[in-house]
């Protein structure tokens, strides 16, 4: 009969390694829970290691492009929900729904996951080795789930709130391609106007050998310079890139462009509220899911994606610690306006302060959705007005020196 060693966490937490007599790994495992002990790594005694550290292996020879869409997670959080649900082991229905995946990055991680657990690994353990796909906010209401005995209750919550991030992610830039394409064909045009539209007027006018009128002469030095660096055009976008990388590699530069985003006209008002949405949804459903306020904090800080907002958050995470309350540094903060604070304030009080920031993101999202919609009707009048202001000039521009050689002749 094989010998396999096992590492385990017995019932005052701590680790211990040992050898058991089994016929194959699911009957070892079986013998080390009935000692009371959990496993949390098995294998048959000096043999090679097992196959979660193959599957680690099969994961580094993965197709560098192939990336795990946020779709897909929310897919399979959805529907690993239901299984549990319906009282399925966790391994099973990890690899049912392995089956139902695509050959890929996320086929592979699934695998790996299911041969984790398979182990004795918990399903967050097993989860946290892939951070890209399984970020901390995931693997933290999993961890709470699996303590609270209630995995399908978080898993059908943690699906609920990914849906409505990704689609208020989507509202923001579907709202942005609109005017993105007209900026872009815009540009393309003017650009093929100065480069070959603008020189043959220009050989017109230095035939006439007159004096040209300011804005003329401004419209002529702008085409030369297209003329002379054009292909200098294309790598416009790459140096703004560059630039912007550049400005948020300090935490000083990052901080400083995060607080400009927050004051832009129209754009600033959305992004300050998609933000507060996210905090309050994200921390509502990590604290109504049993994951303690601290670490909540913790994990939201670093969910936000904006160094303004953050460092708001880490002060209100310093004052919780002093044994404050959350309202308090909110308000301090500035970011965060009264209405909001006041109903965090009642949440504390009421012991409801979960279902109160629920409430909020619901409330903030239906704002977004409004300022999206509002943005989308203002900015289509200001790019015809403003393509028509620059046609305009160049039309002007163009017909000025005619208008003098017309009034010459009369």
């Amino acid at each position: 009969m094989p010998v396999f060693a096992y590492d385990a966490i017995d019932a005052n937490g701590q680790k211990i390694s040992r050898e058991v007599n089994a016929s194959s790994k699911d009957d070892a495992i079986k013998q080390i829970r009935a000692q009371g002990l959990r496993p949390t790594k098995v294998q048959v005694k000096a043999a090679k290691p097992a196959p979660a550290a193959g599957g680690a292996k099969k994961k580094k020879g993965l197709i560098l492009f192939d990336r795990v869409k946020q779709a897909q997670i929310v897919t399979f959080t959805s529907q690993l929900s239901t299984l549990q649900d319906a009282g399925l082991p966790i391994v099973r229905s990890v690899k049912i729904l392995e089956g139902q995946q695509r050959p890929g990055k996320f086929k592979d991680q699934l695998a790996a996951v299911s041969d984790d657990v398979e182990q004795g690994s918990t399903f967050s353990e097993a989860l946290a080795k892939f951070p890209k796909s399984f970020d901390k906010l995931y693997v933290s209401m999993v961890k709470a789930g699996e303590a609270g005995g209630v995995l399908d209750v978080i898993l059908n919550r943690l699906a609920g709130f990914m849906e409505k991030s990704q689609k208020l992610k989507k509202k923001v830039k579907g709202a942005m391609i609109y005017p993105a394409a007209v900026i872009t064909v815009a540009v393309v045009i003017l650009i093929f106007i100065m480069i070959y539209v603008v020189p043959s007027f220009e050989a017109m006018f230095k035939d006439l050998g007159q004096k040209l009128p300011a804005p003329t002469q401004i419209l002529l030095s702008t085409s030369q310079t297209l003329r002379g660096y054009w292909y200098l055009i294309p790598g416009i976008p790459f140096i703004f890139w560059m630039l912007m990388k550049s400005v948020t590699r300090s935490e000083k530069g990052k901080l400083a462009l995060d607080r400009l985003k927050l004051k832009l006209p129209v754009f600033g008002v959305i992004i300050k509220k998609s933000s507060v949405s996210r905090f309050c949804r994200t921390l509502g459903t990590l604290i109504s899911s049993g994951v303690p306020i601290l670490e909540a904090l913790k994990i939201v800080k670093d969910a936000i994606g904006n160094l303004v907002i953050s460092n708001a958050i880490e002060e209100v995470h310093g004052s919780i610690r002093e044994g404050d309350t959350i309202a308090g540094p909110l308000r301090a903060s500035g970011i965060f306006d009264e209405l909001l604070v006041n109903m965090i304030d009642v949440g504390e009080e009421t012991g409801e302060l979960d279902k109160m920031l629920i409430k909020i993101a619901d409330n903030y999202e239906t704002d977004v959705d409004v300022a999206v919609e509002g943005m989308s009707s203002l900015l289509e009048p200001m790019l015809i007005v403003g393509m028509g202001g620059v046609v305009g000039f160049i039309v002007i521009a163009l017909f000025l020196p005619l208008i003098e050689i017309i009034k010459n002749i009369k």
